[in-house]
């Protein structure tokens, strides 16, 4: 309902309309809500991509919204557009998606003749330039006959020439017949943010602020301002403001009424789609289930199809099993996750591959009447051929039907720091160093003293803006992406429910709503998500028939083998799957996992959240009956029991805060979306008094309610939901055992899927080779592009070779049908590849099955263009290949670096060993001889960094791992150690460590007292490490 206040606002620009405004929507909202604003349009330039954040933000502070834009089109002025009704929306839509599929990502391409085809129901307003000579009056009556209603925004800002525009503006409205209607082109809340939009105006024209001239504002009047103010600014235009409540009340547009509907052509003639889905259940049932269907899960499977009809997701279902269907007729690994791991229908249909009874969740949990959620089906598929399950989904539906939900890429401290100090002429040194050493920025108090300690004068008049704008800047959008995978998929057209835009990826298309957008319109998405190692288990299950002629599916996989808990329990865990960091095999040895259950807790136990709350010692040590489980009423037990006590699951937590602090369940959804928000730090207190009040009238006061908050409040540090745990578990099981059982193949695999998981190929080959598994160097005679398995042992293959790609070794291996290669010149003339080709093999090594040194071949590939000079090379007569000339050999520690600087790897020696003798002296032992030291015995160690975890722990801990010639050492260091050290720390690819051994059920690290670079030793081998923060 329109405020009876005069004033509507309807020229507003948020911080949706990239660099150009400097308030978030929910701000725009509150702030005319607070004025008493008869009503509000957002109205940014090109995009509907912040009205749902202003629409969601009107439940908290109500007031009229209107949903609209600013059109700029290339052949005339602006004009805002004003939505009426749903299918006025539907046509604003279309303009956007029309300018935006027809320009690259980031821009839009409309003229007026596209304005013209799509303004049915809508209401307009032409925006006069700043400067009058540089308007069109042409454009003016252009727009007349276009819209049935128009208007001339007269948009004064109390600048020294507001009488002579308001003269102008009423000669045009006379000229034209258009009445003048107040606007403010509105590009932030409040006067404050003035500076700020200094900021992001330099950053968008990519200068300094000093050197901005005309396109910075004069003043701060571009904000919401009071009536009193507007009322005396339009003193001369007597009903310009009445008109902008008059046109408010004709936008009775609400994003609200949108309806989303799912697909319905997946169900065959003479079905229903709820009876097709009946069908394809209780057949996936009798899959399932070959034995006889137990009564319970056919009591489950008819409770969950009676919910499904009720609440009209049959559609949704059959979309869901369609898309595994297609990749399965592909032979595309895939498994579903999510809450859908609580459904018996998803297992019945093949989505997931967990059978429910294995982790009892209840269905409600993932569908319920109570909850006004849609549901959640996050689907993985081989990270390697995804994308033809989009593609699939694109050619199915049409680009008008379906398209990828959006994210917004927000300014994080990196590329705050960065932008802002440029923008206020910092120097560029000042801004890299400020800017490589924020990425660890996360609490507001340590910015200042951080900065401080980098060289930053925060005292100053300069530093002190410079913070204040950093911080500001934090969470603002800066451009749209695309979701990792997110799948929206409509009946009727998308592009006129949201708009839709180019991705940077070719083929794919994006809409301008992220995930939290479309949930709060109840618009479903389905998550086709990429995942690595699906596609190494997919590939190892080929390899296996294909040198063993075993067959395997994930279901196939024989359960509950000791021999594989083993050695989970051992942390011999190098490739698999979710297990393989140090914190997880730090955890493996004090958790002893020896059920699936305990596979789901393990996955979930060692993330942020738990540790950030709390939970891992306590659950540990009641694990092990060293403390006692103590639950202050029944209600509170149903929910813990089975984690001990402790929640260690997201939707713990949700139930936590139903039951103790009596959380409806939209409100414990509002909890689980803060949760989600866990890059965001802060978003979880705002709950805070709710949940101990809640709390209080329950009883639980004290230490129980502090305890119960902090483990909630953990989880904005990022948990697990037991839904995605339960799935990830079995793809934990299987990818051990398959590692237990056949070392060769997995490792290949592995290699075969990079880059995914934490470790190199290096260390692959290096933990093969410990469990005895033979490897083979890369060969031109017998690799092929992946690696293979050859008489048992793992053959290296093409594709690790940096630079080289896959067409020239195609052309390798089908010259090789015809015979192996006989010299060096059989080889160039058969295969006819480039220099640069051959020098890539050449410098791999890849040539000694031709008895030809790495130095002569690559000698032999610099002969390559003379001999095409001389028509020597491909001359199919000659009968004699040269004479192989004799060069001296490369001595090892050479040998070794061009394995490193070419394939990231070497058979021959570890670098390290090249320098033992100079270490030795040094007091520095070996990764192996740490075994033999007590706990607290001071060491000295040296290595290559393989990996850097950082930040981890509740305890600000970074997990570093080492290598030598030995094996592998485990570093733990602390914040304080990290911050002395830090350029070394963060920038060196070899370490001198000096620190104490730990060791801690079987595990030992050496933690941390000072680190000494290494690196200078060590700069042919071209190294780097994987780190993950």
């Amino acid at each position: 309902m329109i405020s009876p206040q005069p004033y509507a606002e309807l020229h507003c620009r948020t911080n949706f309309s990239f660099l150009e405004a400097a308030s978030h929507p929910e701000e725009l909202v509150a702030r005319a809500a607070e004025l008493d604003y008869s009503a509000l349009a957002v109205t940014d330039v090109n995009t509907l991509a912040g009205v749902v954040r202003a629409n969601t933000a009107t439940k908290d502070h109500p007031i009229p919204l209107i949903v609209g834009a600013e059109i700029q089109p290339v052949d005339a002025a602006p004009v805002v557009v004003w939505t009426t009704d749903r299918r006025s929306y539907a046509n604003l839509c279309r303009l956007i998606t029309r300018g935006r599929r027809r320009a690259p990502k980031g821009e839009c391409e409309l003229t007026v003749d596209d304005i013209a085809e799509h303004a049915d129901g809508l209401l307009a307003g032409v925006v006069p330039p700043t400067h009058v000579e540089q308007f069109d009056i042409q454009d003016a009556h252009h727009y007349r006959d276009i819209f049935d209603q128009c208007w001339l925004l007269a948009e004064l800002h109390r600048g020294p020439h507001d009488k002579r525009r308001r003269e102008w503006l009423t000669d045009l409205s006379q000229q034209t017949g258009l009445s003048l209607v107040a606007a403010g082109n509105v590009l932030f809340h409040h006067p404050d943010r003035k500076p700020l939009h200094d900021v992001l105006t330099a950053i968008r024209l990519g200068t300094r602020v000093a050197d901005i001239g005309e396109a910075l504002q004069l003043n701060a009047q571009r904000h919401l301002r009071s009536l009193e103010v507007l009322r005396a600014t339009y003193h001369g235009l007597p009903h310009a403001l009445e008109r902008t409540r008059e046109i408010a009340a004709q936008c009775r547009f609400s994003l609200d009424e949108l309806r989303y509907e799912y697909p319905e052509e997946l169900a065959p003639e003479g079905f229903t789609p709820i009876e097709y889905l009946r069908h394809l259940t209780w057949q996936g049932a009798e899959q399932r289930y070959p034995e006889g269907l137990p009564d319970k899960t056919r009591r489950l499977i008819e409770h969950e199809l009676g919910l499904i009809e009720e609440l009209k997701y049959e559609a949704y279902f059959l979309t869901v099993w369609d898309i595994v269907r297609f990749a399965r007729s592909r032979g595309i690994l895939c498994q579903g996750r999510g809450s859908a791991a609580n459904s018996a229908v998803c297992y019945c249909l093949g989505v997931t591959s967990v059978d429910p009874e294995r982790i009892n969740v209840l269905f409600e949990r993932f569908i319920s009447r109570e909850r006004d959620e849609a549901p959640d089906i996050d689907i993985d598929f081989e990270h390697e051929r995804r994308e033809e399950v989009l593609q699939y989904l694109y050619d199915k539906y049409g680009r008008e039907r379906a398209g990828i939900a959006g994210v917004t890429i927000t300014y994080r401290p990196r590329s705050a720091i960065r932008d802002v100090g440029r923008a206020l002429g910092f120097s560029l040194e000042l801004v890299d160093r400020l800017a490589k050493n924020a990425d660890h920025f996360k609490a507001s108090p340590e910015f200042e003293p951080r900065l401080r300690e980098m060289g930053l004068d925060t005292r100053s008049t300069t530093g002190r803006q410079f913070v204040h704008l950093v911080q500001q800047l934090l969470g603002f959008p800066r451009h749209l992406s695309q979701h990792v995978g997110g799948m929206v998929i409509t009946r009727g057209p998308l592009h006129e429910l949201v708009p839709i835009e180019n991705a940077s990826m070719e083929g794919r298309t994006v809409v301008q709503w992220n995930k939290d957008d479309l949930d709060d319109l109840g618009i479903l998405k389905v998550d086709c998500l990429a995942l690595g190692m699906l596609t190494a288990i997919r590939k190892c299950f080929t390899l296996l028939e294909l040198t063993r002629g075993k067959s395997f599916t994930l279901a196939s996989v024989p359960e509950g083998d000791p021999h594989v808990y083993d050695m989970i329990c051992r942390a011999d865990t190098v490739g698999v799957f979710q297990i393989e960091s140090r914190a997880q095999m730090s955890m493996l040895p004090r958790l002893k996992p020896r059920c699936y259950y305990d596979l789901v807790i393990e996955v979930a136990i060692v993330r942020p959240g738990p540790i950030q709350g709390d939970m891992v010692h306590p659950y540990l040590r009641r694990r092990f009956g060293e403390e006692e489980e103590v639950y202050p009423n029944e209600a509170i037990r149903e929910v813990l029991s089975k984690t001990l006590g402790v929640p260690l699951f997201q939707e713990q937590c949700m139930q936590l805060a139903i039951v103790a602090a009596g959380f409806t369940p939209g409100e414990a959804d509002q909890l689980r979306r803060a949760m989600g928000a866990w890059r965001r730090p802060g978003v979880i207190d705002q709950f805070r008094e709710k949940l101990m009040t809640g709390m209080k009238a329950r009883g639980l006061e004290g230490e129980f309610a502090e305890l119960v908050f902090r483990q909630i409040r953990g989880f904005g540090e990022y948990g697990f939901p037991e839904s995605h745990a339960a799935s990830f578990a079995l793809l934990v099981y299987v990818s051990a055992w398959l590692k237990h059982y056949y070392p060769a193949e997995f490792t290949a695999a592995v290699i075969n899927s990079q880059p995914m998981g934490f470790y190199a190929p290096a260390q692959l080959v290096r933990d093969a080779r410990e469990h005895d598994v033979h490897v083979l160097p890369i060969d031109v005679n017998h690799s092929d592009w992946d690696s293979t398995i050859e008489a048992g042992a793992i053959r290296l293959g093409f594709r690790l070779i940096r630079g080289l790609h896959l067409a020239a070794i195609e052309t390798i291996m089908e010259e090789r049908l015809s015979g192996p290669f006989r010299s060096m010149d059989d080889f160039l003339r058969r295969t006819r590849l480039t220099q640069a080709q051959v020098e890539h093999l050449a410098d791999a090594d890849a040539f000694a099955s031709l008895q030809q040194s790495r130095r002569g071949a690559v000698w032999s590939a610099l002969s390559v263009p003379g001999k095409l000079r001389q028509g020597l090379l491909f001359d199919e007569l000659s009968s004699e290949d040269e004479p192989v000339i004799e060069l001296p050999e490369m001595p090892p520690e050479e040998e070794v670096s061009h394995d490193y600087r070419t394939t990231g790897l070497s058979l021959r020696a570890h670098p390290m060993s090249f320098h033992r003798e100079r270490l030795t002296p040094l007091g520095i032992v070996t990764n192996a001889d740490l075994a033999q030291f007590a706990n607290d015995t001071p060491v000295k160690i040296a290595g290559i960094v393989l990996l850097r975890q950082r930040p981890s722990t509740a305890k600000g801990i970074t997990f570093v791992t080492i290598e030598d010639e030995t094996g592998t050492a485990n570093l733990v260091v602390h914040t304080r150690t990290w911050e002395r050290y830090r350029p070394i720390a963060l920038h060196s690819h070899a370490w001198i460590v000096h620190g104490k051994v730990e060791c801690k059920h079987t595990v030992i690290h050496v933690v941390v007292r000072r680190i000494e670079n290494l690196a200078h030793r060590l700069t042919s081998l071209n190294l780097r490490s994987r780190d993950f923060h």
